[in-house]
This record gives structure tokens, sequence and C-alpha cells, in this order.
């Protein structure tokens, strides 16, 4: 049973940085491409980030791109989000969200009805 958890999350200044990670604590054996999704207070859930099972694609939200960074380790069942040049508008929950295999076009990585696994989520707030 795959079961993701978030953390990493935390309260940080404008510019400054941190680093989400995603572990399946269930420790499956499925190859899983996983996503970071975030939720800002009152709106829907938007998608950050994308990586596949072995790393090859990855996909970014234009919001984000430059200043994130996805990767993952698998021998640690784990993926990571690294932040930098944090804004107050990227202040949200993230989480973490994975579906077994690989989705049937580039463009489902940014899709929420294709993952399966959700993590409970983490609070990030960049204090301007």
């Amino acid at each position: 049973q795959v079961q993701l958890v978030e953390s990493g999350g935390g309260l940080v200044q404008t510019g400054g940085s941190l680093r989400l990670s995603c572990v399946d604590s269930g420790r499956t054996s499925s190859r899983l491409a996983v996503a970071w999704f975030r939720q800002r207070s009152g709106k829907e859930r938007d998608f950050v980030a994308a990586i596949s099972w072995t790393g090859n694609t990855k996909k970014y939200g234009d919001s984000v791109k430059g200043r994130f960074t996805c990767s993952r380790d698998n021998s640690k069942n784990a993926v990571y989000l690294e932040m930098s040049s944090l804004k107050p508008e990227d202040s949200a929950v993230y989480y973490c969200a994975a579906v077994a295999g690989e989705p049937n076009y580039a463009s489902d990585y940014a899709e929420k009805r294709i993952y399966e696994y959700w993590g409970p989520g983490t609070q990030v707030t960049v204090s301007s």
C-alpha cells in the first residue's frame, strides 16, 4: 500500500529556500511517477512539478520554472522539491501525489485526476 508523507515545510523569508521531501512510507515496489501540487487558501490545487520513475522526465508549472527543482532517490523511496527564490505567493500547503507507471501523455503529469495516491500535505509560508 502506497503511503505518502511530506516533510520539510515551514516558515521562510522572501528569497529563501526550502527542500520538501515526499517519502513512500509503505515502501512498496511500485514504480511511481510523483508530482507536487500546492493549494493556497481558498484556491484550487495547482500543479507545481512532476518526475517520472526514472527521473528522465520532469515537468514544472510556469510559475516555478527556474526556481524549483524536482529530484528523486528511489533507493530511499523519496522525491524532493528544492525551492529557491521563494516569494510570498508560493505560500501554500504542498502535496505530493503518485501514480503507478508512466502517464500516457506528457501533459498528463500536470493533471490531478491521474494521481491515485496523495499525502496529507505540508505547509510552506513565505514571509514578505
